[in-house]
């Protein structure tokens, strides 16, 4: 189902969003690698899964699972459920299995969308997936589907979408982190400016202005 989704949704989303992604080369060609990426819209995994060409398992409030159609579809494109309010031992042990197997691990820190298109403050459940691999991170930063689709509203607008992905933060610099005296939340902020700089980049490209320079020393 996934690449007749693929097929579908590249489509839609080329001619509806104007869609591109940059950077695409970042990504490894395989084995497992975790996407962290700033969350605008429902939008989101759609238009990630849609520039590139390998397979995303992302994760997904479990309550969406229960809804038929949507259900449907999420349990046959390798979507993980996870609660809101906390990521549970069973998630966390699925995200590394998948990691293991060679899949790309999609995960939004924020926890919820965006309310105002911005990136939010970072969770830190996610470190206890970091503690359990050696998978890398490749941040992500997403711009325009906040417009196309806020949170607020059930339209899709026909907005231009962009879609950065950063360089990649290596098992060794997160591994140097945790044997560090740096503090879990210095950490999570620095990931979350990976993320930021990334949707810097993004919203300057949908817009036609020139790029960012990236914050010294990231």
């Amino acid at each position: 189902m996934w690449g007749f989704l693929h097929v579908v949704c590249t489509l839609f989303c080329t001619v509806w969003f104007r869609l591109r992604g940059y950077h695409q080369e970042k990504l490894p060609a395989k084995g497992g690698a975790i996407l962290m990426m700033n969350h605008q819209s429902f939008l989101d995994p759609v238009l990630v899964g849609t520039v590139i060409r390998r397979t995303i398992s992302f994760v997904a409030r479990d309550s969406l699972f229960k809804a038929p159609i949507i259900g449907f579809i999420l349990k046959r494109v390798y979507t993980m459920p996870i609660r809101r309010e906390s990521a549970t031992s069973s998630t966390i042990r699925e995200a590394v299995r998948r990691l293991k197997h060679g899949f790309l691990v999609g995960l939004y820190p924020e926890g919820t969308r965006s309310p105002d298109g911005l990136v939010g403050t970072f969770k830190p459940g996610f470190l206890s997936i970091l503690k359990r691999t050696d998978a890398p991170i490749i941040p992500v930063g997403i711009a325009g589907a906040y417009e196309a689709m806020p949170r607020s509203s059930v339209w899709i607008r026909p907005k231009k979408i962009c879609v950065v992905f950063g360089d990649p933060i290596s098992h060794e610099e997160i591994q140097a982190h945790f044997d560090s005296d740096q503090s879990d939340k210095e950490f999570v902020e620095f990931l979350r400016q990976r993320v930021v700089e990334c949707q810097n980049e993004a919203n300057a490209r949908r817009q036609g202005k020139p790029i960012p320079t990236k914050t010294a020393g990231t």
